[in-house]
């Protein structure tokens, strides 16, 4: 394929290799040499070469990496912490699992190269707890560089040394949202907390904490290896570098596809054999279900932090869901609405009160018992969270509503003036032939 060439596989170049999780095919593949490149440099130079790299944070808001080290105090005579996010929580985010399976390794030189930077001795993986066959591929891996002395005693030189504990957690959206993922790795509920402090001053145990995103961290090795110079040549000004894009939907090959910052969706679809046969793209999410959807119009637009901001939308975890014309927006929505209802963890009025309404308004709307002022309703009650929540996760439930109303009013408008939905097989004229298997699945 003659777009595949824009393809940069760094993280998942071999994915497909027999045992690409063991610590013998990482070190074959110049596993390490990362590592004994920043073990040699003063750990502020570490800091600063990330930070020249321009690597930013590929858990959703893009923060800085090496500014997210800089903030951790020095000579504070505490102990400093690293807590890698592997919750993974976000609706059609699929790259730091799939990554823990094939390539375990790539986090643990990252996570080392880390601590040595943050003077830190002891990193935490919080990682999803349904995913169970890639906890034991972690714990073999974290088993395998302890064995190797890259984790325990003289790691980070000599006598300093270096652990790291998985912990599980027991499958809540909220926390992946790093303060209430803190919490829940100290035993509480898992809660956001309130800000300031900040966890780079009083995080884990109240001591200075980084929390980064299982790609950040997996991505230093390879800016060490081959230089902050080849990370910068790929990508924009602003977003360099390479990353995971999870595309899935109604694509024909759905799957990882890592490529630099800034490719377009287009451009992917082309490499993945666009939608599926017979059927037109109608409406997507450019970094998951909490970013705003954006449209068939959007489909050119830059896939790096600064084109999706411009486009009004959020990069977020790159996960890309394609929708096509069979999909229903309004069912979609509501879908996802619900989710965010049942995941609030009820700790802010306009999220836990909001979400709940919301939900409420859109099963009306979607099942034809809705009112024309119902649609202001959907947007001032998404107004009212937005923005006023403890967390992020209030922006992500008003982000499907803002957008939706803002691309597809008309569709709304449908369900309320038509009674019900224009999607239903039973009622709908698009399905002469009969609705697909992938239709209902889709709005099942």
């Amino acid at each position: 394929m003659g777009h595949e060439k824009l393809l940069s596989p760094v993280l998942s170049a071999f994915w497909d290799e027999p045992e690409s999780w063991t610590l013998e095919t990482y070190r074959r593949h110049d596993g390490y040499q990362g590592l004994r490149k920043a073990l040699a440099m003063d750990p502020d130079d570490v800091i600063a070469y990330v930070k020249e790299a321009g690597l930013r944070g590929r858990g959703g808001a893009g923060f800085p990496t090496g500014m997210k080290w800089q903030f951790i105090p020095q000579g504070d005579g505490k102990p400093h912490y690293l807590v890698v996010n592997a919750d993974e929580s976000e609706p059609g985010t699929c790259k730091d699992i799939p990554l823990l399976f094939a390539n375990p390794h790539s986090l643990i030189e990252g996570i080392v190269i880390a601590c040595h930077a943050i003077r830190s001795s002891h990193a935490f993986i919080y990682l999803r707890g349904e995913t169970v066959p890639v906890l034991r591929r972690l714990h073999e891996a974290v088993r395998e560089a302890y064995a190797a002395g890259i984790l325990g005693p003289d790691a980070l030189g000599s006598g300093k040394n270096l652990d790291i504990t998985v912990h599980a957690g027991a499958g809540a959206y909220i926390c992946g949202e790093e303060t209430a993922l803190l919490d829940s790795l100290e035993g509480r509920r898992g809660q956001p907390r309130l800000r300031p402090p900040f966890p780079a001053v009083a995080g884990l145990y109240a001591c200075p904490t980084v929390v980064n995103n299982v790609e950040s961290i997996a991505s230093v090795p390879a800016i060490f290896a081959r230089g902050k110079e080849w990370f910068r040549s790929m990508g924009s000004e602003k977003s360099p570098g390479f990353t995971l894009y999870s595309l899935s939907g109604h694509v024909a090959r759905p799957g990882q596809y890592e490529a630099p910052l800034g490719i377009t969706l287009r451009q992917l679809l082309d490499m993945s054999g666009g939608m599926r046969p017979g059927h037109r793209l109608k409406f997507w999410t450019p970094g998951g279900s909490s970013t705003p959807l954006l449209t068939d119009e959007h489909l050119d637009v830059p896939l790096d932090y600064e084109g999706v901001g411009a486009a009004g939308s959020m990069l977020g975890t790159k996960a890309l869901q394609c929708f096509d014309e069979t999909t229903c927006v309004v069912r979609a929505v509501t879908r996802w609405t619900e989710f965010y209802a049942h995941e609030s963890c009820g700790k802010c009025t306009p999220c836990r009160e909001g979400t709940y309404w919301l939900v409420q308004l859109m099963r009306d709307i979607e099942a034809g018992k809705g009112k024309m002022s119902d649609l202001d309703k959907l947007n001032d009650i998404a107004d009212n969270i937005n923005g006023k929540a403890f967390c992020a996760l209030g922006d992500g439930a008003a982000s499907p509503i803002f957008s939706s109303l803002q691309y597809f009013r008309a569709e709304y408008e449908q369900h309320i003036t038509g009674r019900g939905c224009p999607f239903d097989p039973a009622r709908s004229t698009l399905w002469a032939d009969g609705p697909t298997t992938s239709h209902l699945e889709v709005n099942a």
